[in-house]
């Protein structure tokens, strides 16, 4: 299968473009990985505030189970510390939750500057080139029949213009009918141009 045009201006703009295509879909993916990471950096806040209430958690914690086991008052104080505790865990929590939507932004975010690009680029280059080298390859193929030539001037005959005809001959298809070679030829080399194949040049025979 030909991934590029025979014909040299062709097969440059299918290089350039996709070099271009290339390109853009790296900087898309790089800009995502930026857009993800710029807005991740924000779940730090949130890690402190986990680290923060599990630390006060921890601490409260410690406090009432140590002032808890003084005989005779210990039940009576350990109650505000556990109060206390509680209350860091909930923060511990919220740091936790805080840093998953965080997380969850970030990556939407991140794929979505990525993915708009590269769908825009996915529909307008590659189906287009996808389409080219299925239409080089089943041209070719055709070619390689022993009637190839006769095959791709009856397309021609039905697919160009008014004046590519005109050019080739003022009785074209009268001219096909009667195998003409230099119009079989001619019309051949005219369909096969816009699947990007170059046909041999035609050799005139002699009787």
């Amino acid at each position: 299968m030909s991934l590029y045009a025979d014909f040299g201006p062709r097969r440059t703009a299918q290089i350039v473009a996709d070099v271009v295509a290339v390109v853009v879909i790296v900087v898309s993916v790089a800009l995502g990985v930026a857009v993800h990471n710029a807005i991740a950096v924000l779940g730090g806040v949130w890690a402190q505030l986990e680290d923060a209430g599990s630390g006060f958690e921890d601490t409260m914690g410690e406090i009432g189970e140590t002032l808890g086991g003084v005989p005779l008052i210990g039940g009576g104080i350990r109650g505000p510390f556990d109060t206390a505790a509680g209350a860091g865990g909930t923060l511990a929590d919220a740091g936790r939750t805080g840093q998953a939507a965080v997380e969850t932004l970030a990556t939407i975010a991140g794929l979505g500057v990525a993915f708009l690009p590269i769908a825009i680029v996915l529909i307008v280059w590659l189906w287009p080139r996808i389409r080219f080298a299925r239409r080089s390859a089943e041209t070719r193929a055709i070619l390689r029949l022993e009637d190839g030539r006769l095959l791709l001037a009856l397309r021609a005959l039905d697919d160009a213009r008014a004046s590519e005809l005109a050019r080739i001959s003022p009785r074209a298809l009268s001219d096909w009918r009667a195998g003409t070679p230099s119009v079989v030829h001619a019309l051949a080399a005219l369909e096969a141009r816009e699947a990007g194949v170059r046909l041999p040049e035609h050799v005139a025979t002699t009787a």
